[in-house]
């Protein structure tokens, strides 16, 4: 599976961005897909998930509950993650991933990344 992100950049403190992971294949293929993030000096964290295998239950890190939104379109093979109310501490290079094993499954998708065996380039948010 083939993921490239868009959609970072940077934005003013109370703004929004949507980011875009387009996948190469299906992702209902998948376990889990998700939304991870790394800021300079800190360990890359789980921001939103996806677990597939009970239908697409969503699941947020408490930093951004309430403020993001994870989504996905089938028919277009990609995976949204919509941030509104931004932070600096949003600040981040943002990775999409993917799981196609068995191991994570519901909220777990949000702390197994590394049992993700797909992940995209990564894009850039900044909020000042």
């Amino acid at each position: 599976v083939q993921l490239v992100e868009s959609g970072g950049g940077s934005v003013q403190a109370g703004g929004s961005l949507r980011l875009s992971c387009a996948a190469s294949r299906n992702t209902y293929s998948s376990n889990c897909m998700g939304w991870f993030r790394q800021a300079p000096g800190k360990e890359r964290e789980g921001v939103a998930a996806i677990y597939f295998g009970d239908g697409g239950s969503t699941y947020y890190a408490d930093s951004v509950k309430g403020r993001f939104t994870i989504s996905q379109d089938n028919a277009k093979n990609t995976v949204y993650l919509q941030m509104n109310s931004l932070k600096p501490e949003d600040t981040a290079m943002y990775y999409c991933a993917a799981d196609t094993g068995t191991y994570c499954s519901g909220g777990y998708c949000l702390r197994c990344q590394y049992e993700y065996n797909y992940w995209g380039q990564g894009t850039q948010v900044t909020v000042s």
